[in-house]
């Protein structure tokens, strides 16, 4: 259960900032569909709409990394920080970006073995080799 109120599309209405990030975040995604995160941020107008305007930037505007590969970046991440919402989210997004379920399952298992190899290098405090140091 969320710790902040979600804004029902009637109370979003109602506030003309937060009326415009959530009219820009259906028309950008062309989708009626205005997930729980945004509904959450509503509480506060000026981090909703900060949030929104990077998310843009990074995940929407066109760069040098395609949109699945941005998809499965978030996705690691969000999993490294056990962001359930944000793992689901984004599965969902990377699907609708073509992400295939072999795909899903080999990704998959690129974090696990790099969750395990992770712990395995801190937990021995393994020094770095001087040939992977920038220099």
């Amino acid at each position: 259960m969320a710790t902040v109120k979600l804004w029902s599309d009637e109370e979003v209405a109602a506030v003309p900032a937060v009326k415009a990030v959530f009219d820009d975040i259906r028309a950008t995604r062309k989708s009626d569909f205005v997930n729980n995160f945004w509904r959450a941020l509503a509480n506060q107008p000026a981090l909703l709409e900060r949030t929104w305007s990077s998310v843009k930037q990074v995940m929407i505007e066109p760069g040098v990394l395609d949109p699945l590969t941005k998809e499965l970046i978030y996705i690691a991440v969000s999993t490294a920080n056990s962001c359930s919402y944000c793992v689901h989210s984004h599965t969902a997004a990377a699907r609708a970006k073509g992400l295939s379920g072999e795909q899903y399952a080999e990704f998959l298992a690129v974090i696990g073995m790099a969750a395990e190899t992770n712990t395995l290098a801190n937990s021995m405090q393994i020094p770095v080799d001087r040939e992977f140091l920038l220099g």
